[in-house]
Formats: structure tokens, C-alpha cells, sequence
């Protein structure tokens, strides 16, 4: 059997078919498994690394703007386009697939429409509650199309009808205790543990909100609290230093730049705090956490507000949008959710109702289910 998986760009892309990939080849030693992706986005690095093999193409996406830089980007990205075909055509031939999925990126435009026209059979999976602009388009030609949430059937038109799946969620995070992770954290039962960050590279706006928190929380002991101000965030590390945090620590709160534990940060969490990417929404349904989001307004289709809307309007977390968000408004809203335990298990145990444990499963019983027509 081979199996020739299209994706890249993002980690949001990379590592659901990577989860996917290795279950396949967990259950099928034999199983020939292929990536497709660019040479200068993390696939490149990502996908080697999991011990898959690799070929690329060169494909780029367009860029909104009529300034001269975006209108010579956008002439090449259409050049590229006929050449990413040709390339892609070439890599199907010689690797005969018996199955091409496709887990976004507009590195899937080029494959998976070639694998169409070769009659290979395809399917595709979809992230967000949003579907971005290459997947809307190949839903109507491949044979399966893969939701993680059903409010994206909504904004799709597919040739054959679509099946909520979830997204694969990382198996330590499966496996994480509360009570064993509270322990490890030194966090007693009796206080609730705030969880916030802004993705590896942080967000200044969410950065900026929490400062006065984070200080009052630590003065105060209010609330137990784990802060990430991300790579980008160094600034905010010399600002608690002055406000009297050593090595990042001052009474029941602690400021990172990084969490390199999140599965255990998560787990023993009561309150999570952060963007609405669709691994971590993945994450804190699955763990069944409560959640404000503060979706990014800088990605594209604007998707994470409406991964954000898929739980808010279930009542399995909260929103603040980033126009919205003050230090005032988020305080607020912390002390609301933390001061009303039957709101916050209701909220807990929406967000698990909304987890698909065995979506890596699910989607893999598709793929294989394609591959063997």
C-alpha cells in the first residue's frame, strides 16, 4: 500500500498528518508512505524528522494587496502554480499512490488536483470551523472531505458529503492526570491554576493584558498562574524582573518564555487562556478544560474567530476579541468563570462533549478505506 500525504506550511497542517502518518505506519509496517511539501516551510524540517520520506515542490500563495511587491509575488505565484502541476504529475507518477490526502497548505492545491485528473483517489482534511480557500475548492472534486468541527459543512460544497473526524491530539495529552500534574507543579488542590499563553511566538496584545494581572495575582495570591510570553516576548521577562519576579517566579506565579510542558501545565490547568488555533481548541476539548479564547485577527479567513464561535456557542468557553481585550476586561472575566464553580464545570464539561479522542483513528480508517478501492 502507498500513501502520499500533502501538507505544509504551518505546524497546524504539518503534525495532524503526521500524527495520521506514523498511526498508519504503527499498523502497517508495510505501508509506503510518502510527503509531499515546499523546501522553505517547517515541513522541510518536521516531516524528515518523523522518518518519512520527502519530496518537494515549488508553489506559493497569493497575497491580498495591489502594491507593486504583492502584484510581482502574485505574477510568480501563478507561474508557479503551472510548474508546482507539472512537478507534482511527476512525483504521482513515479510513486504510484494508491491513495493521496491532503491535510492543507496551498501546498495541497497543486497535488491533490493532479491526483484528481490521474483518477487516484483523494481526500482532504479540514482544520478550522472556517475551511481555508485552497480546501474549499478541491472539496468539490476529491472523494472524501475530513472536518474537524461540523460547523465547517456550512462554508463547503463537496462532491460527496463531508465526515467530522476531529484532529489528532498528541497522545501525552491523552494520557495526562490532573492530580499527578498538579503535584508535579506544586500546585495544591484547593486553588484553582490559571494556564495562559499566546502560541510558541507569544502575543504582545495578550502579553500586554496580562501584565497587571500577573503582577496583582502574584501580590495577591489569588489564583495559582502560568504565564508564556513567548520567544518574541523577552521585553515582558525584564519588566516582571523589575516588578520583583526572580527567575521568573514571585508568590503563585510563574512567567516563562516558553511552556515546554504543556501536557502537564494543561492537565492540571483550570482556566486556559490563549489564541484559538485549532490543536490547542483540539487540546482543551480534549482535556476538557475551560477556555477564554482571544483569537488572532491576523490569519487568514479570519478562522480562529470561528474555531473560537464553534465552542462559545456550545457554552464550552468564553471570548474576548482582540479590539475587545483591556487588562480590565480579561481580570474580569478570569474572576467571573473562577467565582462561579457551576458555570466553570458547565463550561469543563461542554468542551469535553465536543472532544473526538479518536479522530487519528478516524481519519486514518479513511485514508486506508481509499487505498484499498
Amino acid at each position: 500500500m502507498k500513501i502520499l500525504f500533502a501538507t505544509g506550511g504551518t505546524a497546524g497542517h504539518i503534525n495532524p498528518a503526521l500524527a495520521v502518518a506514523s498511526y498508519i505506519r504503527e499498523k502497517n509496517p508495510d505501508a509506503q508512505i510518502l510527503f509531499i511539501g515546499t523546501r522553505d516551510h517547517m515541513e522541510s524540517r518536521l516531516v524528515p524528522a518523523a522518518g518519512f520520506d520527502f519530496k518537494t515542490i515549488e508553489i506559493s500563495g497569493f497575497r491580498r494587496s495591489f502594491s507593486p511587491e504583492a502584484i510581482s509575488h502574485n505574477i510568480k505565484t501563478v507561474m508557479r502554480i503551472f510548474k508546482s502541476q507539472k512537478q507534482s504529475r511527476k512525483i504521482i507518477s513515479d510513486f504510484q499512490p494508491d491513495v493521496v490526502a491532503g491535510f492543507g497548505g496551498y501546498v495541497s492545491g497543486p497535488v491533490l488536483e493532479t491526483a484528481v485528473k490521474m483518477g487516484i483517489p483523494t481526500c482532504i482534511h479540514e482544520q478550522n470551523a472556517f475551511p481555508g480557500i485552497t480546501n474549499k475548492a478541491l472539496a468539490k472534486s476529491v472523494d472524501k472531505v475530513m472536518l474537524t468541527v461540523d460547523d465547517a459543512k456550512k462554508h463547503l460544497d463537496p462532491k460527496n458529503s463531508a465526515e467530522v473526524t476531529g484532529l489528532p491530539v498528541r497522545g501525552e495529552l491523552l494520557r495526562s492526570d490532573r492530580t499527578l500534574a498538579r503535584r508535579q507543579l506544586n500546585i495544591p488542590d484547593d486553588k484553582y491554576l490559571v494556564l495562559s499563553f499566546g502560541g510558541s511566538l507569544g502575543a504582545k496584545p495578550l502579553n500586554d493584558a496580562m501584565l497587571d494581572i500577573l503582577i496583582d495575582h502574584a501580590n495577591s495570591g489569588k489564583y495559582y498562574h502560568i504565564h508564556s510570553v513567548g520567544t518574541n516576548g523577552t521585553e515582558f521577562l525584564n519588566v516582571f524582573k523589575e516588578k520583583g519576579f526572580v527567575d521568573g517566579r514571585k508568590g503563585t506565579v510563574e512567567v516563562r518564555q516558553y511552556i515546554d510542558n504543556m501536557d502537564v501545565c494543561m492537565a492540571a490547568a483550570d482556566l486556559v487562556i490563549g489564541r484559538a488555533g485549532a490543536s490547542s481548541l483540539s487540546e482543551i476539548e480534549a482535556l476538557g478544560k475551560a477556555s477564554i479564547l482571544i483569537p488572532s485577527p491576523y490569519v487568514a479567513e479570519n478562522h480562529q474567530f470561528h474555531n473560537a464561535m464553534a465552542l462559545v456557542k456550545r457554552n464550552a468557553g468564553c471570548i474576548i476579541e482582540e479590539k475587545d481585550l483591556t487588562s480590565q476586561s480579561l481580570a474580569d472575566k478570569i474572576d467571573e468563570l473562577l467565582s462561579d464553580k457551576d458555570k466553570l464545570d458547565q463550561i469543563r464539561n461542554n468542551a469535553k462533549k465536543m472532544s473526538i479522542t479518536d479522530a487519528r483513528e478516524r481519519i486514518a480508517a479513511i485514508i486506508l478505506s481509499l487505498a484499498s478501492k
